[in-house]
């Protein structure tokens, strides 16, 4: 079994989400199931409907949680030295060659991917572009809305 990768911080935004599932939602889906349950019939329960639903999305995402922790490989970013060249971890600075808009990503593991926070998952087209990069090269790549042009600023880990 491969490990996936993710950020040490990745790693403890998780570990901080799983701790919140489990010792403030859990007990508060509890506590809801058991009020609407004393309100009488269930099959017409709303409320009893609507927390049993809670729990299974919160169950399920405990155990998501759990199995992509256990099997994670958490890498140290500040640890790595790879200079110029992008790799796992990589904040990479970009400037759109035909705009001149510019970006900067992380690039980290699947899980804690989330681009409104600017972290791109290792797997996306554009971290596949970038990885092997270094700062000054261009590169391609296929975007939903077409091919884009980039050339790499900086990069640095942190």
């Amino acid at each position: 079994m491969s490990r996936a990768p993710i950020t040490k911080a990745g790693s403890e935004r998780l570990r901080a989400e799983l701790e919140r599932l489990k010792s403030v939602d859990r007990p508060r889906i509890i506590a809801a199931i058991a009020e609407a349950r004393a309100h009488g019939d269930l099959k017409e329960n709303a409320e009893y409907h609507a927390a049993r639903d809670q729990q299974s999305f919160t169950e399920g995402r405990i155990g998501e949680l759990e199995a992509a922790l256990s099997t994670a490989e958490v890498i140290d970013v500040s640890r790595l030295n790879a200079g110029n060249k992008v790799v796992f971890g990589a904040i990479v600075d970009l400037e759109e060659e035909d705009s001149g808009a510019a970006v900067t990503y992380q690039i980290v593991g699947d899980l804690e991917a989330d681009i409104k926070r600017q972290l791109i998952a290792v797997s996306s087209p554009i971290a596949r572009a970038l990885i092997g990069k270094n700062a000054g090269d261009s590169f391609e790549f296929t975007a939903p809305n077409g091919v884009k042009h980039y050339e790499i600023i900086g990069v640095r880990y942190e």
